[in-house]
């Protein structure tokens, strides 16, 4: 079975390790998976991480170099259309089904009458769903033989839009965690390293921009404090609200224990993780939420909005974090209150987090996409999984 994928960045480090994971497991059972990246970023990442082509250990081609939004639309639609028509796989997987250009791909396979799937991250709670668009999806999902989602939110979106069960491929969301991470490493430092009840440390990590609602973080830490005055609030990340966020944290009186610290990524991030009291995401629009799949990889729990695609598969009330209603900006300050003494016990706290997200790895992640191309293709499953190797 050959597989061909297309992804728009390379940028992203949890697709690397996964379609690393796939080509690996894909080459062990006598398949073959050819990945197209077409750019190397795009602009709004660019400050977040650096582009790290180490993580890529798959065979990929590279369409064009720089940031995606500084194609030529002309050439884009013209390098894809033209690619996947000459492609010889027995099913290519597209990905980002509300791009122009992709609905060029589209038409180029069904005139072709070749197989193909999507990847679907959204959720119903991702953008707000207009008449127009919906149909257009619709017509979109039910052309393609397969869909492949995150969880159960997407799962739901794609139900939404007359998706029948038997097209949807639900696969785990899989972090890019370092390769000598280990789960028994990561108990024992986080056990070093535990912030008193009444001097909590909170952490947000993410890109500052407004779908991430770090200003309801602020407004619900700054009520926090006044019960908490040992409290802080770490910010990490960079984005287009950086200043406004800073403002208003001025203005919230809150200079003193917020602390807006960059771009942090590789040791620096999970360090982090390691020390902070909890993990906070508190974003308006999030499809999944991959800060919560590392914050729990490092025994640290979560406080998740509602809204998060995450919540369903990792939030376990009391255990692994909470969930907050993004529009109720109480239920946010009470879960962050109620964290620091919920979570005192840090051993059985990190103990129940690192078991929440242990079977969430790259590996996991190829099987399910290896098995669902099967499916598509009419194919039987008749390949053992291959045991993961131990990090311990």
């Amino acid at each position: 079975m050959n597989i061909s994928i297309w992804h728009n960045i390379m940028w992203s480090r949890y697709k690397a390790v996964v379609f690393s994971a796939l080509h690996r497991e894909a080459e062990r059972r006598g398949d073959r998976v050819t990945v197209y990246q077409i750019a190397e970023t795009e602009l709004r990442r660019e400050s977040l991480a650096p582009l790290d082509t180490s993580w890529h250990e798959y065979p990929y081609v590279l369409l064009f170099k720089g940031a995606y939004s500084a194609i030529p639309k002309l050439k884009l639609f013209w390098s894809l259309a033209s690619k996947v028509w000459s492609d010889k796989a027995d099913l290519t997987i597209l990905t980002g089904f509300e791009r122009p250009e992709v609905w060029v791909q589209v038409l180029a396979l069904l005139t072709r009458r070749k197989r193909f799937a999507f990847f679907c991250d959204s959720t119903i709670f991702d953008k707000q769903q207009s008449l127009i668009k919906g149909l257009a999806k619709r017509i979109l999902f039910r052309s393609a033989d397969g869909i492949f989602c995150y969880g159960e939110r997407a799962s739901q979106y794609l139900r939404h839009y007359g998706v029948p069960p038997e097209k949807i491929f639900v696969r785990c969301q899989a972090a890019a965690l370092p390769r000598n991470y280990s789960e028994q490493a990561a108990l024992a430092r986080r056990m070093e390293c535990n912030a008193p009840i009444d001097q909590p440390r909170y952490l947000y990590v993410g890109r500052l921009s407004e779908e991430k609602s770090v200003d309801k973080l602020l407004h619900a830490f700054a009520e926090v404090v006044k019960s908490l005055p040992g409290a802080r609030l770490e910010v990490v990340g960079k984005g287009p609200q950086e200043q406004q966020l800073r403002s208003l944290a001025n203005k919230l009186r809150l200079s003193d224990t917020v602390e807006f610290a960059g771009a942090k990524f590789d040791a620096a991030l999970f360090d982090v993780y390691l020390s902070a009291t909890c993990l906070v995401l508190p974003s308006y629009s999030e499809p999944w939420g991959l800060v919560v799949n590392e914050s729990l990889s490092y025994g640290c729990p979560v406080i998740v909005s509602n809204r998060c695609g995450c919540v369903p598969e990792l939030v376990v009330e009391g255990k692994t974090g909470y969930s907050f209603a993004w529009d109720n900006p109480f239920d946010l300050t009470e879960k962050l209150l109620r964290a620091p003494d919920t979570f005192k016990d840090v051993g059985a706290t990190a103990r129940a987090c690192i078991g929440q997200i242990s079977s969430s790895t790259p590996l996991t992640a190829a099987h399910e996409i290896l098995d669902g191309s099967a499916r598509i293709c009419g194919r039987d499953i008749h390949f053992s999984h291959a045991p993961e190797t131990s990090t311990g």
